[in-house]
């Protein structure tokens, strides 16, 4: 029988859910940039925003595989 640690379970519990939430942010980032219904100024700081939340993923699951497999 495979033994399952409660640190395993509730960090990739977290990771999953932190995955979730940022990708459904970022889901919403990319339908109002192709919309193109709002001014340039604000288009460019939601092109940031999804980088910097695309790498904030990054780190997210970076953080996992080194807890689950450091």
């Amino acid at each position: 029988m495979i033994e399952i640690s409660s640190l395993f379970i509730s960090s990739t519990l977290s990771m999953v859910g932190t995955v979730f939430i940022a990708y459904a942010a970022l889901r919403v980032h990319h339908r109002v940039l192709g919309e193109h219904k709002i001014d340039e100024k604000v288009l460019k700081t939601m092109r940031i925003e999804q980088i910097v939340g695309w790498a904030g993923v990054s780190m997210v699951v970076a953080g996992y595989a080194i807890i689950i497999f450091g």
